[in-house]
């Protein structure tokens, strides 16, 4: 427990963090809409609790001290989060659910955004807030109620609900397919191959399942989303092995097209993670159906 004796009154640390951001107590003043000599009076009453001075007054400016200059830090970072927290709470106070997912980049934006607006027509109390998170996570140490992700279905005391496996095909741009001639796997072996940096092996499967050299499938430039190798590939730089329900734009558009017939399906799979604290909140169950029926749906 905090002793309350170690807890500034926010007023005084508003009125330092103020003044520090500025490195001005008059405009500190116009900020917080008080007057020069209140915030003055604040910042040392502040000094006096801590038993140390924050800033050396040099005219008309005031400059932290090293103790200052790392309380100021300190104190900026816990009015942010506190903020935050704040605005949080507000907005699940104005609605009936709150539901914070974190996703990764990629299929946030290209698959489940998109889709969203049918779970939020069933629901439309609900409030569902992204954040992207590429790796597992403690679950007790952030705001998440829920979170996709790829690979086993293992997450220390969490849930793992399967969703699907991810299909994964060669393509390029028309430009790029015409201009490099490809025709066959074995063509792939000649060009820029667009590489996703957590999955350095992907080429090298595919080809293996092709028949075809799999002596250069690590060559080419490294990206670490699938956004941005899509767009690469768009953009006419090389070819690319994406999962085929990310690209179904570029797809139907032909801005990208298929290479090969052959499809790499991944042994890793999309799961809904959720901690075992949350499996009967209403919500969770609500976005866990609709988000398995989604990925079941033809």
């Amino acid at each position: 427990m905090f002793r309350k004796t170690f807890l500034p009154p926010i007023a005084d640390l508003l009125a330092f963090e103020a003044a520090a951001r500025h490195t001005s107590i008059s405009r500190a003043a116009e900020e917080l809409h008080l007057t020069q000599s209140a915030v003055s009076r604040q910042i040392r009453q502040l000094e006096e609790q801590l038993g140390t001075a924050l800033f050396h007054r040099v005219r008309q400016r005031v400059v932290l001290t090293d103790a200052g200059r790392i309380y100021a830090a300190d104190v900026q970072a816990v009015l942010q989060q506190l903020s935050a927290s704040t605005q949080k709470t507000m907005a699940f106070a104005s609605t009936d659910g709150l539901l914070n997912l974190a996703v990764l980049p990629t299929l946030g934006t290209r698959w489940l955004i998109p889709r969203l607006g049918d779970f939020m027509a069933l629901h439309p109390e609900a409030m569902v807030n992204f954040s992207a998170r590429t790796e597992p996570f403690d679950f007790a140490g952030t705001p998440f109620d829920a979170a996709i992700h790829f690979g086993a279905p293992h997450w220390a005391g969490a849930v793992c609900e399967y969703l699907m496996h991810e299909e994964t095909v060669p393509v390029c741009s028309p430009i790029y397919r015409d201009r490099h001639n490809i025709r066959t796997p074995q063509d792939l072996t000649r060009v820029a191959l667009l590489q996703q940096s957590t999955r350095p092996t992907q080429w090298a499967e595919w080809f293996e399942l092709a028949g075809a050299p799999t002596a250069l499938a690590l060559r080419g430039p490294q990206s670490e989303h699938f956004a941005m190798i899509a767009q690469a590939a768009v953009s006419h730089l090389g070819a690319a092995l994406l999962p085929r329900f990310l690209i179904e734009q570029e797809l139907a558009a032909g801005s990208l097209v298929e290479l090969s017939d052959l499809v790499l399906t991944s042994t890793d799979a999309y799961y809904l993670v959720y901690p075992e604290a949350r499996a009967q909140s209403p919500l969770v169950k609500a976005f866990r159906d609709w988000l398995v029926a989604e990925c079941h749906s033809p």
